[in-house]
C-alpha cells in the first residue's frame, strides 16, 4: 500500500486506540481534506493521508493529555473530598464525645440537685421537730412556773388571821413546806439543764 496513506485500522493500531475512536474524529471537514477512497483487494476502503495522520495523532495526544489531566484533577478532587469527609467524620465523632460528656455531667448535676433537695427536706423536717420541741419546752416551763408560783404562795403564811390574831402555824409545818419547795426548785433546775442539753444535742445533730 502507498506509504502516503493509512487505513483506519492501521492508524488505530499505530496510535493504540480503537477504530471507532478514529472514526469519531473524522468529521466532514477532516474527510474533505484528508480522506480518500481507494480500492484495496477489490473493495472500496477509506484511507487517510500523512497530513491527516499527523493531525489525528496530535488530536489524540491532546485528548490523552486532557484525559490524564482530567483524571488527575478528578483524583485530587476525590482525595480532597475524602479528606474533607474524614475531617467531618472526626469532627462529628469529637462533637458526639463532647455531647456524651455533657450528658454525663448533667446526670451528675441532676443527682447532686436531687441530693440537695433531700438534704433540704431533711433540714426542714428537723426544723419542724425543733419548733415542736421548743413549744413543748415552753409549755413545760410554763407549767413548772405555775407550779412553782403555787408552792411559793403556800410557803408565805399570812401574818394575821381573819380575827386579827397572829397565825400560830407550827414552825415544823412551815419548814416542811420550805423543804418541799426547795426540792421542787431543785427538780426544776435539773429539768432545765436536761432540756438545755437536749436542745444542744439536737442542734449539734442538725448542723452535723
Amino acid at each position: 500500500m502507498n506509504e502516503n496513506y493509512k487505513t483506519i485500522k492501521e492508524l488505530a493500531d499505530e496510535l493504540g486506540v480503537s477504530k471507532q475512536t478514529i472514526r469519531n474524529k473524522i468529521d466532514k471537514d477532516f474527510r474533505e481534506k484528508f480522506v480518500q477512497t481507494i480500492k484495496i483487494k477489490g473493495n472500496n476502503t477509506l484511507v487517510i493521508n500523512n497530513a491527516g495522520y499527523s493531525l489525528l495523532k496530535k488530536t489524540l495526544q491532546n485528548d490523552t493529555a486532557q484525559t490524564a489531566k482530567t483524571l488527575q484533577n478528578d483524583t485530587a478532587q476525590t482525595a480532597k473530598t475524602l479528606q474533607n469527609d474524614t475531617a467531618q467524620t472526626k469532627l462529628i465523632c469529637f462533637l458526639e464525645e463532647q455531647l456524651d460528656k455533657k450528658e454525663q455531667q448533667l446526670s451528675v448535676k441532676d443527682k447532686q440537685l436531687e441530693n440537695k433537695d433531700t438534704q433540704i427536706s431533711q433540714m426542714q423536717n428537723l426544723l419542724d421537730q425543733q419548733q415542736r420541741l421548743a413549744l413543748q419546752d415552753k409549755k413545760l416551763l410554763e407549767e413548772y412556773k405555775a407550779e412553782n408560783d403555787s408552792l411559793k404562795a403556800l410557803n408565805v403564811p399570812s401574818e394575821h388571821t381573819k380575827g386579827g390574831q397572829v397565825n400560830s402555824q407550827p414552825k415544823e409545818e412551815v419548814q416542811a413546806l420550805k423543804n418541799q419547795m426547795e426540792g421542787l426548785q431543785e427538780q426544776l433546775k435539773e429539768k432545765d439543764q436536761e432540756l438545755a442539753q437536749e436542745k444542744s444535742k439536737k442542734w449539734y445533730q442538725f448542723w452535723k
